[in-house]
């Protein structure tokens, strides 16, 4: 089998089709911040998150690093930024703290929206000239990390107005879905045998989605659905909080040194959530969101069922089609769905917690230079999350996407997908 170190289809796309692709995809980012004043993007609410001035810079640097820094006549519009909007990539130099990027309140927001359009400028250039056979496979990867950022974007605004006492909207035109009844729990059952998981090598991928390998699933079940709102509430009133046996030892730590005593976002009342429409009654059938991977463990236990494993997930997860309640939507927020195939809301809502470690396939090989960054230095006390949420570009997920959080984090658009052991 043959491994492509970035996943991407060897026959590369027409450079105006190339070119389509990239500008749209930097519109979107730009149509997202437009949302916001410009006193919003300089905000940073906490170490994790950071300003939508800085996720409009950085995707911008990823470009001009990536790529045009490999053209011998390409000039940098701002060389002494590089410092400045450098996430982690620690191969091509030092960089801005991050928990320190709120104070950045220069370059203007303005500055930043010129440097985009300078970079996007000699990117389509640089696409016209066609005297490079890998530039496809690099912009590919540089609008795929874009719409990372795009999510991040959401997710982080969304944090950072949660604590403003005026509680503004981030999207309040978004369009209200009518609440219905989510279908009854379930859980859809499998086979034990080998599998097939991982990146088949068509289309783009990230180097954490492969190798595809074999390996051996357990007989199980899946439920049909994501854990909603009222089935958590249910926990929450149980005591859920206050039950150390149903906690992993960090997880019930973590809880006692932060009071944690209900989801991110929703009130004391446990009667209304914050999102990004503003601030709303908790919708009982809608799938719960902004859970760790400790409350996800934990819910599970009190539930007497447990998470699936990520190749339980995937291979569930393969034949169906990508459709759900993604960013394309508009609504920015989990909703209640019907759907017709025992699965539903596989993509889409939330992402969902799974037991597993994220830890590398084997085979896996890190992608050579700088960009072996991305991913791979990660593996390490970290959770895999799959499918999607209503945060994520539709074309951005599929089934082998591998997202992964440390087991604290619950300002993501993260719940619950219960499994069993049958």
């Amino acid at each position: 089998m043959t491994v492509r170190p970035l996943g991407i289809d060897p026959r590369p796309p027409a450079s105006a089709d190339l070119t389509q692709r990239f500008l749209s995809i930097r519109h979107r980012t730009a149509e997202l911040a437009a949302r916001l004043r410009p006193e919003d993007t300089v905000i940073q609410s906490m170490p994790d998150a950071s300003p939508t001035k800085w996720h409009l810079a950085h995707t911008t640097w990823f470009f001009e690093q990536f790529i045009l820094s490999r053209d011998p006549g390409y000039r940098s519009p701002n060389p002494d930024w590089h410092f400045l909007f450098n996430s982690y990539y620690q191969s091509v130099g030092p960089m801005h703290a991050r928990p320190r990027r709120g104070l950045l309140t220069r370059p203007a927001l303005d500055e930043v929206r010129d440097y985009r359009c300078r970079v996007d400028e000699a990117i389509a250039a640089l696409i016209a000239r066609g005297d490079d056979a890998s530039l496809p496979a690099l912009i590919e990867l540089g609008v795929q990390h874009e719409q990372q950022h795009q999510e991040l974007l959401l997710t982080d605004i969304k944090h950072a107005f949660a604590q403003n006492p005026l509680e503004p909207a981030f999207a309040p035109d978004a369009p209200r879905s009518l609440s219905m009844a989510a279908p009854a729990l379930a859980f859809v059952p499998f086979d034990e045998g080998i599998v097939e998981i991982g990146h088949s090598g068509d289309g783009f991928a990230f180097d954490n989605e492969g190798p595809r390998h074999r390996t051996y699933r357990q007989a199980g079940s899946l439920a049909n659905r994501p854990v909603t709102n009222a089935e958590f509430l249910a926990f929450v009133t149980d005591g859920g909080y206050r039950q150390p046996a149903l906690w992993l030892a960090d997880g019930w730590a973590l809880v006692q040194a932060e009071q944690w005593q209900r989801p991110l976002y929703w009130d004391e009342a446990l009667e209304t959530e914050f999102t990004l429409q503003g601030r709303h009654a908790i919708d009982p059938h809608a799938p719960v969101c902004h859970i760790s991977y400790f409350e996800a463990d934990a819910f599970a236990r009190w539930a007497g069922a447990r998470l699936p494993t990520e190749v339980e997930w995937e291979t569930m997860a393969a034949p169906l089609p990508v459709r759900g309640n993604l960013q394309d939507s508009g609504a920015f927020k989990p909703r209640a769905s019907s759907f017709e195939s025992s699965l539903g809301q596989m993509y889409g809502d939330v992402w969902e917690w799974t037991m597993s470690p994220y830890v590398s396939y084997p085979g896996f090989r890190t992608l050579a230079g700088a960009l072996g960054e991305y991913n791979g230095k990660f593996m390490n006390g970290q959770w895999i999350l799959r499918g999607g949420s209503c945060a994520t570009p539709a074309d951005h997920v599929r089934a082998t996407y591998r997202n992964f959080f440390p087991p604290h984090a619950r300002w993501q658009f993260s719940g619950i997908r219960l499994g069993n052991d049958r």
